[in-house]
């Protein structure tokens, strides 16, 4: 058995039935072992931010780490930004990246760089195989890394010669590493700042925004009147119709700021102490007031849900949580606006859909609109590296292909990725994208208004503007063969996505809608 061939056959012993490829010469012995392991489903991605975008998609929704196949440091390196928002989100990701064989290294050859280094921009785990007879242990070791809690991103630098070379075998799973129990005495002291009654608030994340952890939540929140927060940009917030209400923290650190100006115990479950996203003129870096005092209840490698059990029993034994009620907006009619689109989607949402939202600016509107909508999964940008919607919809629909999955993106945002457009074709999976078509950047010309920079010269209307030319994103979808269509009324966007939630398959709409900014 070669190189290659092991570590196909220990991806498999270790559960991981999924890798997003993007290979090059390096890389060909292992695309030739995939042909003797059909269990091992191989998904071609155009570029390399798709491949790892859909493998952080995939992995937010199954809790096991997809594989990624990228090609020497250049293809690492175009994978990075989508790498970064997995490794924000504690996604199980094992990338496998070739590189040239041992003995050629030092001929720098065109190709030639610093790989490792570039690994540990964003792995949590890396490894560089060196021998074929332990390269199969390696790779039974990262995906081990990958999904001990609370899961991470590790990379195997596999040389070409190892790949080639006979000697090689197969490794058993390892077992990862397990949640750690929080102290009893933790929980207690939690418990006792939650009983004095004064203004408290629970921040989620990780684990905690998910099922059963959040319904969990939300009996201490009934119980205690603590409010009920979850971080910005959670990874992965299961809501909707019949599940506790969660209010997401601001991105604008002024939102933020009012948000918790009255919170006097922030108890931080699985989510880390809110600072702002960006540092602004007069405006504090760390957002919890004056005042406020910061608890640990458990970080995201702990054991999550068996710590808010355990704070339940002591604070809320017989109490329910306060669930969301089922209610929808009626279908809009007239303009359609950033607004309009997001009662459409509300009306129509349908159950168990899962929501990647890269709306941006065009997605104020959303969460109130989706709010009482049939239960349904909602993934967000969590390092803010934009380029992420449309790979992050293909991962997700890779591992639930029973469920549909609704992009909503916007049209910068869309254009650092496009081509995963290819991949929802080639897959034949049932994404419905929507791409908020304003002709801008206009989160940026917000962020200019918030920092007081001069705007409207020549320079700053050509950097942030996108319709000289315009995009075209019906063309661009179906020339890589998904169905497109524009909308420009409400009445034809509502039409649109009907249509398009009936039908399997890919779908695009580019809603045309006013820059809010």
């Amino acid at each position: 058995m070669n190189g290659a061939h092991a570590v196909a056959r220990t991806l498999l012993n270790s559960g991981v039935e999924v890798c997003f490829a993007n290979p090059g010469t390096s890389e060909l012995h292992f695309v030739a072992a995939l042909d003797d392991e059909p269990d091992l489903r191989a998904v071609p991605c155009l570029f390399e931010g798709v491949a790892t975008g859909a493998a952080d998609g995939y992995g937010r929704m199954t809790g096991r780490p997809a594989a990624t196949l990228l090609h020497l440091g250049p293809g690492l390196g175009n994978g990075l930004a989508n790498l970064h928002n997995a490794r924000r989100a504690g996604t199980p990701v094992v990338n496998l990246v070739g590189d040239h064989a041992t003995f050629h290294k030092k001929y720098d050859a065109p190709l030639e760089s610093d790989v490792d280094a570039l690994a540990r921009t964003v792995s949590g785990w890396v490894r560089r195989c060196e021998d074929p007879a332990t390269v199969g242990g390696d790779v039974a070791e990262a995906v081990a890394a990958a999904t001990g809690a609370p899961g991470q991103v590790a990379t195997v630098l596999l040389p070409a010669d190892v790949s080639w070379s006979d000697g090689a075998r197969s490794a058993p799973p390892i077992a990862a590493r397990r949640p750690t129990a929080v102290p009893a005495r933790t929980v207690a002291t939690v418990a006792g700042t939650l009983r004095t009654g004064e203004p408290a608030a629970l921040l989620l994340g990780g684990a905690a925004t998910r099922e059963p952890a959040l319904s969990t939540a939300g009996r201490i929140a009934a119980a205690t009147g603590a409010r009920l927060l979850c971080e910005t940009f959670p990874a992965r917030l299961e809501r909707g119709a019949g599940l506790p209400a969660v209010e997401r923290l601001g991105y604008l650190a002024e939102g933020a700021m009012a948000q918790l100006d009255d919170v006097r115990h922030l108890v931080l479950v699985g989510a880390r102490a809110p600072v702002s996203f960006f540092a602004h003129p007069g405006l504090p870096s760390q957002l919890v007031p004056d005042g406020c005092q910061v608890h640990t209840l458990a970080t995201a490698a702990d054991d999550i849900s068996a710590a808010l059990g355990d704070l339940a029993d002591a604070v809320a034994v017989d109490v329910s949580a306060v669930l969301q009620p089922a209610a929808r907006p009626a279908s809009p009619t007239g303009t359609l606006t950033a607004e309009s689109a997001a009662m459409a989607i509300g009306a129509l949402l349908p159950e168990g859909a899962i929501v990647v939202d890269e709306a941006n600016t065009s997605g104020l509107w959303l969460p109130g609109a989706t709010a009482g909508a049939p239960r349904h999964d909602w993934l967000t940008l969590t390092g803010g590296a934009i380029g992420q919607g449309l790979p992050l919809a293909a991962g997700a629909a890779v591992a639930c292909p029973d469920r549909p999955v609704l992009c909503l993106e916007a049209d910068g945002s869309a254009m650092y990725t496009l081509s995963a457009l290819w991949t929802h074709a080639r897959e034949g999976l049932d994404i419905t994208t929507v791409i908020f078509a304003n002709g801008s950047y206009a989160i940026l010309n917000m962020e200019s208004q918030r920092l007081g920079t001069r705007a409207g010269g020549p320079a700053h209307r050509d950097l942030l503007d996108l319709t000289r030319p315009g995009l075209d994103f019906v063309a661009l979808a179906r020339g890589m063969g998904v169905p497109a269509s524009r909308a420009t009324t409400a009445e034809e966007f509502t039409d649109r996505l009907r249509e398009a939630f009936a039908e399997p398959g890919p779908h695009l709409i580019e809603a045309v809608v006013p820059a809010l900014f």
